[in-house]
């Protein structure tokens, strides 16, 4: 994890290599508190993937709660039965 200064986010190219380096966020201050979050595209992209993977696995845990889930062998018995499978 990395914390530099907002007056280094003139340096792009430290930026990056700090970013790319620490496969992770770079955390941005100014005068000693957290203003800015910087992170390479691949990062992001997998920790928003992590995100809304927890998002669904939570609707499922709510609908579970709520009853609202149905018997799988049960559903595909009725499948096979409609669509005479």
């Amino acid at each position: 994890m990395y914390i530099v200064p907002m007056r280094d986010l003139k340096d792009t190219v430290k930026i990056e290599k700090l970013c790319n380096e620490s496969d992770g966020p770079v955390f941005i201050t100014k005068n000693g508190y957290g203003k800015l979050v910087v992170m390479n595209i691949d990062y992001y992209e997998k920790t928003l993937k992590k995100v809304l993977e927890a998002k669904q696995i939570n609707e499922g845990l709510e609908d579970l709660k709520k009853g609202k889930v149905k018997e799988g062998a049960n559903v595909l018995n009725n499948i096979k039965k409609k669509y005479e499978i």
